[in-house]
């Protein structure tokens, strides 16, 4: 729809949403009149924000080759680009031939999970698979890594025992853990510093981004909290918990130690043969893929027998050919990490395409819109200048709303952030949402393009001209038919209609529980646990 419809559909007075109670205590909407007229101000508005957000095809393409020119430079050496090109020393992926009792814990928030997986080899594949989610308390977050690693290490047991299979034998687990760390083997890594909110000081708030399936520290930890999370950059992570399962008197250990994309990647490995990449696109973003020994300079030419293995871009630092605005780079500069400088943009792909900042970056655009050009009025609603009051979930319930009126949207800008509407500025609030959420999906498309044209540049047609799958995982792409839609639309785009039937993008749902436990079965180091 263009501005100028949007902005002269209802030249005529139009209804604007209110509550108010009925005489059997139950809110309801009352229709109150509105000249549209206030809507046309912002109409401007929303013209420079669609030009500043545009994707065109040269745009994208700009985008995957400085994906792939980044990859290169960071495959080169370590901080030859944005994106960090951690080495995961998975170098054996899944085969189906895996055998027996397994277990992973999944740590990469205020919860974590534990699972058991039973594999049965080609024949049975998973035979069984159980799983408990268990909510870290509060104070823990503040509490010494001892303490920390105990409880998680209980919670293990507790799982354990509960299924009445507690192995005789040592047992094995796949741990994924979603901070950023510096791996040196396949069952070490030292953590570089917590991250998800605990990087900031003052007091606690939690959002909850139920729609992407994570509570996240969004806003203050305090100074304690800080000084101890910090205290905790530059320990292994694995000897934390195969100390405190020690202290447990839990005789199992940890066999690979993986992040989320690593472990979704060998989740969907294990299904089909031609995954060769995988991208978690939920509360944040990260993407890996299986490369090959000799196209990793920093190497040195130390090659395992398989002379393959997966690389762990951390690409959420991509930075280069990103289209911009202002209210980006103003959460940009408002977001930055204690320590970093204040003139960099901190994880700004992320930023742009994650679920995260999806919503925050749509409330800046309207609380701008609603100050400078009366959107919603003669007043600006106090609850939209409070950050992430706006969330990526409410931005999708209010693009699947098919009523005339734009009934649900006005209701959701109402309940979250206070906001009276008539129908020429729910229009305009859903364009925002569209712009917002089609950058960011057509973003994310380049860089798997990116990625794909990396891979199919070294291994000389062996991509592009075969089925190739990338798996995909997180409750954005899951549950934002929009955001999906226009993902696949930019890939189709920039491979061209021959060349894109061979690329499969695939949700692979939950599949980073399964991988972890796959590659500790991979990894496993006692034989057999069944």
């Amino acid at each position: 729809m263009s501005v100028t419809a949007i902005a002269t559909a209802t030249a005529s007075a139009i209804g604007s949403f209110r509550t108010r109670r009925s005489t059997n205590g139950v809110s309801r909407f009352k229709m109150s009149v509105r000249s549209s007229s206030v809507s046309m101000a912002a109409a401007p508005m929303l013209t420079k924000l669609q030009q500043d957000c545009a994707t065109p095809l040269p745009v994208l393409r700009n985008v995957a080759a400085s994906m792939s020119d980044d990859i290169r430079a960071g495959l080169a050496v370590d901080g030859g680009s944005d994106l960090k090109m951690i080495l995961s020393y998975v170098d054996s992926l899944p085969t189906g031939d895996e055998k027996g009792l397994f277990y992973a814990l999944d740590l990469g928030g205020t919860n974590f999970r534990v699972l058991r997986v039973e594999l049965g080899g080609k024949d049975k594949r998973v035979i069984a698979i159980e799983s408990d989610q268990v909510s870290i308390p509060q104070e823990l977050m503040s509490a010494t890594s001892e303490e920390l690693f105990d409880f998680i290490a209980s919670a293990l047991a507790n799982f354990a025992h509960k299924g009445g299979n507690f192995p005789g034998k040592k047992g094995e687990i796949g741990f994924t853990f979603s901070f950023p760390v510096k791996q040196t083997s396949i069952d070490s890594g030292i953590l570089i510093k917590w991250t998800k909110g605990f990087a900031v000081s003052g007091t606690v708030c939690i959002i909850n981004f139920g729609f992407l399936g994570l509570t996240l520290w969004s806003s203050f930890i305090t100074e304690h909290m800080l000084r101890h999370c910090l205290a905790h950059a530059g320990k292994d992570v694995v000897a934390c918990l195969n100390e405190a399962m020690d202290r447990k008197g839990i005789d199992m250990r940890v066999s690979a130690l993986v992040n989320d994309t690593v472990a979704t990647l060998a989740g969907a490995r294990y299904w089909d043969d031609d995954v060769m990449v995988s991208v978690i696109l939920g509360t944040g973003t990260n993407a890996c893929y299986v490369e090959r020994m000799d196209c990793i300079p920093k190497l040195q030419g130390e090659f395992s027998p398989s002379r393959r293995t997966i690389v762990n871009l951390e690409w959420g630092a991509f930075s280069k050919g990103l289209p911009l605005t202002v209210f980006d780079r103003d959460m940009d500069a408002a977001s930055i990490n204690p320590g970093e400088q204040a003139n960099s943009s901190f994880n700004i792909f992320e930023k742009t395409i994650s679920g995260m900042y999806l919503g925050e970056i749509a409330r800046r655009a309207l609380l701008h819109m609603a100050e400078e050009g009366s959107l919603f009025g003669k007043s600006v609603p106090e609850k939209l200048s409070m950050p992430f009051v706006l969330g990526t979930p409410d931005l999708s319930t209010m693009q699947q709303d098919g009523t005339e009126d734009l009934h649900t949207v006005g209701s959701v800008l109402y309940n979250v952030a206070g906001v009276e509407t008539n129908l020429s500025s729910r229009k305009i609030v859903l364009e925002v949402c569209d712009t917002i959420v089609k950058r960011a999906a057509r973003l994310a498309g380049a860089g798997i393009v990116g990625i794909l044209q990396k891979i199919e540049e070294d291994t000389k047609d062996a991509i592009f001209r075969k089925r190739t799958v990338v798996a995909m995982d997180g409750g954005l792409y899951e549950r934002y038919p929009q955001y999906r839609r226009y993902l696949k639309e930019a890939v189709a785009e920039l491979l061209g209609p021959e060349t894109s039937q061979n690329i499969v993008i695939e949700h692979s749902k939950d599949g980073s529980g399964i991988g972890a436990a796959l590659l500790a079965a991979t990894n496993s180091k006692y034989g057999r646990n069944l």
